[in-house]
């Protein structure tokens, strides 16, 4: 995934750019399918979670796919947009204490820190890694430029904190047999953190 290459029989093959993984995991139906290693999820920049399809989105699927209608595909991106697109994210000013919430919010997660609440550190076995920092920043400047803003704010952080976070946080035996979900934790989190706090605190 990040080294964005291929190695097959000793060979690595650098593959084209933009390349990027997608994948999908569905919770049933699981035998013989093995859950990739904590390390291997930390690499996806997001996790979202699809539920059940609403009335009129189920209807649309049906009118699309029973009908013998033919849907035309129009490309809305190149490459080379993409690539201009992803430059451009970097280039998105982010204040320090915006910044800094980002960290604090990572840093959180992390059960015995400094910055850890009481139900990281009674649920809480893993916390986050830096890459999540890098997920939270990259993703805030996303929604700031979606937005039609030029720069990131903490709103921005919070509004892609679960799905920058939630897979990349373990709970531990007691947090899993309490039924928690790691979106509680970080929900509990946001709620509790300060929006500034002094350098060195």
């Amino acid at each position: 995934m990040q080294e964005r290459s291929v190695t097959v029989a000793g060979t690595t093959h650098p593959l084209p750019k933009p390349m990027f993984v997608m994948a999908t995991q569905n919770p049933i139906e699981q035998e013989g399918v093995y859950p990739l290693p904590e390390a291997q999820l930390d690499r996806f920049l997001l996790k979202l979670n699809v539920g059940y399809s609403g009335r009129q989105d189920l209807t649309e699927i049906l009118r699309r796919t029973t009908m013998g209608q033919e849907i035309k595909i129009e490309p809305v991106l190149d490459a080379g947009a993409i690539l201009r697109h992803q430059t451009l994210v970097r280039r998105v000013a982010i204040a320090d204490h915006v910044q800094d919430y980002a960290v604090r919010a990572v840093l959180s997660t992390h059960p015995g820190g400094e910055f850890a609440t009481p139900m990281v550190g009674r649920f809480v076995r893993v916390g986050a890694s830096p890459r999540a920092a890098q997920a939270l920043v990259l993703g805030a400047k996303c929604r700031a430029l979606v937005d039609g803003r030029a720069a990131a704010s903490i709103d921005d952080i919070k509004s892609v904190a679960l799905a920058a976070l939630r897979h990349r946080i373990i709970l531990n035996f007691e947090g899993e047999a309490e039924g928690l979900t790691t979106d509680a934790v970080i929900e509990n989190l946001l709620a509790t953190l300060p929006i500034q706090a002094p350098a060195g605190v």
